[in-house]
């Protein structure tokens, strides 16, 4: 007669505690007042965390000049940072929508604009 093997039995997966819910900031904060909040959950100094916001500054702006990258995404955030060539727009006839009276737009040389764009979350 054959012996039947018994069934290993397998480890339960650990449930993960969910994150807690982050609490929405209804008010807009000031830079004074967003320096204390990072400084104050991560134990840093406000002197450190305004170096790094500093720094940052200086490394977004070095993608955005003529010669750099023009693109710059900022790690952990969900933010991108591009910059944009604009055409030269011709001068050309337009309309003014509340009386219809034909106007004259004027031409717009070419420019850059930094764009920053919130990814998908």
């Amino acid at each position: 007669m054959a012996v039947k093997k018994k069934a290993a039995k397998k480890a339960v997966a650990k449930k993960v505690a969910a994150a807690p819910k982050l609490k929405s900031i209804g008010t807009r904060q000031t830079k004074t007042q967003i320096i204390q909040a990072i400084s104050d959950s991560t134990g840093l100094t406000k002197k450190d965390v305004s170096a790094v916001f500093s720094n940052l500054g200086e490394l977004i702006q070095r993608h955005m000049q003529k010669r750099g990258s023009g693109e710059f995404q900022i790690p952990d955030t969900g933010v991108k940072v591009r910059r944009v060539k604009k055409p030269a727009r011709k001068a050309r006839m337009g309309r003014n929508p509340a009386t219809g009276e034909e106007i004259k737009i004027a031409a717009k040389p070419a420019h850059t604009v930094v764009k920053v764009q919130a990814l998908k979350a």
